[in-house]
């Protein structure tokens, strides 16, 4: 597969401001050298607890949010050093479905005007041929022609998200960034939501950046999976080994805490002790070891690399100082 989006120690720091004069006292890591790649046509899953950084890392890759240090290769081009007028032009390959339909969407704008905006400032097709689009896309992703003159006030939640998606493909985008797209809806939406987004993937050949906390979700969905904590990536695999054989202490900790449908079945829990601890001064060496059961004076010093060990199948990576460890079953 061609390779379309490379991350490359990526950092996204804010500054905290204090003093008389304003001055910059510290900053909030919320992304912390990072790296990753998306191939075309995959779904790439982005996981973790609130505060992870997980929504920064899709804002900064499509600089909503200017990157502190790293490299973005998208298709080709170094995505940072792009002029403003050359990264509006190129936007139109980057797409994102925000979290909340209700506030992704200009309240004051009808259904037609919300689609065919980006068609106009992108002047990808022709005026005369928007709203026949417009009214395209809005079929495309299950809603009616004769509801594109509505405003947004007049749909429910699940309609709304489908109306941000039919926004996102009005640009015939290569990759569409999903920040945490369905966790606001219903289940029984969640399920229509995905479904289509599955469905739009294989019919216009989309590759998606998925951005969830639930990993049912993502299981559903994801060919590979990413996972963060405190603004670091701790694991990454494909969907089947992350799921049947994790490698990081943090990730078996995710995944057990799944609830599971059958009552009568009961599960080993590995409960975490403590709260994340702040971003503004992560633990030095591994970052998860405030919370971690395995933790040893090694881990308070040394930072853990993320490598590949005997054991685990080609792809699969984890940050943790003790894999061989975990993965004949010691730990």
């Amino acid at each position: 597969m061609k390779q379309l989006l490379k991350v490359k120690g990526l950092k996204q720091y804010f500054p905290i401001k204090g003093g008389f004069l304003g001055r910059t006292v510290n900053h909030v890591k919320a992304v912390d050298d990072i790296s990753f790649e998306v191939y075309e046509g995959e779904t790439v899953s982005i996981v973790g607890e609130s505060g992870c950084g997980k929504s920064t890392t899709g804002r900064a890759i499509l600089r909503l949010e200017e990157p502190t240090a790293g490299e973005i290769q998208f298709d080709g081009d170094n995505v940072l050093k792009l002029s403003k007028s050359e990264m509006r032009k190129k936007r139109k390959d980057m797409q994102i479905i925000f979290q909340d339909p209700y506030a992704s969407i200009n309240p004051r704008q009808t259904v037609i005007d919300v689609l065919t905006e980006a068609m106009e400032i992108q002047n990808i097709v022709p005026k005369a041929e928007r709203r026949d689009r417009a009214i395209e896309l809005l079929e495309t992703v299950g809603l009616k022609a004769w509801q594109a003159d509505r405003f947004p006030h007049e749909f429910s939640g699940g309609q709304r998200q489908r109306i941000g998606i039919a926004r996102a493909l009005s640009l015939n985008p290569k990759l569409i960034i999903c920040d945490e797209a369905v966790s606001a809806l219903d289940v029984s939406i969640q399920a229509q939501i995905l479904n289509l987004l599955k469905k739009l993937q294989r019919d216009f050949k989309l590759t998606y950046l998925f951005i969830s906390h639930d990993l049912g979700v993502v299981r559903h969905i994801s060919d590979r999976i990413i996972v963060m904590y405190l603004g670091r990536i701790v694991e990454i695999a494909d969907k089947k080994s992350l799921f049947e054989k994790p490698s990081h202490p943090y990730t078996k900790a995710l995944l057990s805490a799944i609830p599971t449908p059958n009552p009568e079945v009961t599960k080993n829990r590995m409960i975490l002790k403590g709260d994340v601890p702040s971003p503004i001064n992560p633990p030095a060496g591994c970052r998860f070891h405030t919370r971690c059961p395995f933790a040893t004076d090694r881990c308070r010093s040394e930072v853990p690399e993320l490598r590949t060990a005997v054991g685990m199948l080609p792809g699969h990576q984890a940050a943790c100082h003790y894999l061989e460890d975990i993965a004949a079953g010691k730990l």
